[in-house]
C-alpha cells in the first residue's frame, strides 16, 4: 500500500497539517520524494507501517498520553521495555483519576444549582449567580 499524505491522513482520520505536526515532532517518518525532477518535485509514499503508526498515536492520545509521552512509548515499543511502559501507564491512570475526581464533584456542584434553580422562580437563578465573578 501506497498513500499519499492526504490519503493517509484520511486513513488515519486526521487533518494533513497533523501529520507534518508528528513528523516536526519526530513521531512519524518523513518519507522522501519519489520521482519528480527537481527540488520539491516528486510525491511522498506512505506505507502500512506509517499508518500503523499514526493510528497507534491517535490511539494514545485518545487514552490521554501526551504527546512527549507517546515519543517515550514509540521509543519503548522497539526496546520492549514492559516496566516503563507500566509505569508510564500508571501515571496516566493516575492522572485520570485525579480528573475524575474534579469531573465527579463539578457534575455533583451543576446538579445541586439545578436543583436550587428549579425550587425557586424567585431571585437571581443559582446557576447564573455561580457563574458571576465576585
Amino acid at each position: 500500500m501506497q498513500l499519499t499524505i492526504g490519503k493517509l491522513a484520511r486513513a488515519g482520520d486526521v487533518g494533513v497539517e497533523t501529520i507534518r505536526y508528528y513528523q516536526r515532532r519526530g513521531l512519524l517518518d518523513t518519507p522522501a520524494r519519489s520521482g519528480g525532477d527537481g527540488w520539491g518535485g516528486g510525491i511522498r509514499r506512505y506505507g502500512e507501517d506509517d499508518l500503523r503508526r499514526l493510528k497507534f498515536i491517535r490511539s494514545a492520545q485518545a487514552s490521554g498520553f501526551t504527546l512527549d509521552e507517546i515519543s517515550e512509548l514509540l521509543a519503548l515499543e522497539a526496546s520492549d521495555d514492559r516496566v516503563r511502559v507500566r509505569t508510564l501507564a500508571r501515571q496516566r491512570i493516575e492522572v485520570l483519576d485525579e480528573k475524575i475526581a474534579q469531573m465527579t464533584q463539578t457534575r455533583a456542584a451543576l446538579a445541586r444549582l439545578a436543583d436550587q434553580c428549579a425550587a425557586s422562580d424567585k431571585g437571581p437563578c443559582p446557576i447564573l449567580a455561580a457563574f458571576e465573578p465576585n
